[in-house]
């Protein structure tokens, strides 16, 4: 069997000859990764499927009135990463309404990750720069690196 490095968690796994394209482990995590990646692909390229999503997410808010109000009471350093993520969001958006030249703005280039282990992960949220917010994991250097 061939022998791939998991998408997600970066392991080396034995890959199933009846799944050609595999490209994740087994792990329920990194299942849960693969599945979200076909979800935002999928509401990306599909206009039916979005909206259909769209209908079932309002269908259940109205089925479950008050959830969202009690679950940012119960998870307060979620509700509060949420604001200065909107924040981003918003100040993005109103940009492009304004027509600012973004040319003249550093843009930051995702780094691909190496078979190294995760330390932490954190949100670089932007004061000054005018940048994304940005998802940086830390990782532990093997000796035979530095």
């Amino acid at each position: 069997m061939e022998q791939i490095q998991c998408c997600h968690c970066g392991c080396i796994f034995s890959a199933s000859p009846r799944h050609k394209r595999q490209r994740f482990c087994l792990k329920p995590e990194c299942r849960r990764a693969r599945k979200a990646l076909w979800k935002r692909e999928k509401m990306r390229e599909d206009p039916d499927y979005r909206l259909t999503q769209k209908m079932s997410n309002k269908k259940w808010a109205e089925a479950n009135p008050g959830y969202w109000k009690e679950y940012r009471k119960k998870n307060p350093e979620k509700a509060e990463r949420n604001r200065m993520l909107q924040a981003v969001r918003n100040r993005r958006r109103s940009e492009k309404k304004q027509g600012v030249d973004t040319s003249l703005i550093a843009k930051v280039d995702t780094s691909v990750a190496n078979k190294v282990k995760v330390v932490g992960q954190f949100w670089l949220v932007p004061v000054i720069a005018k940048v994304d917010a940005l998802k940086v994991n830390l990782y532990e250097i093997p000796a035979p690196y530095y």
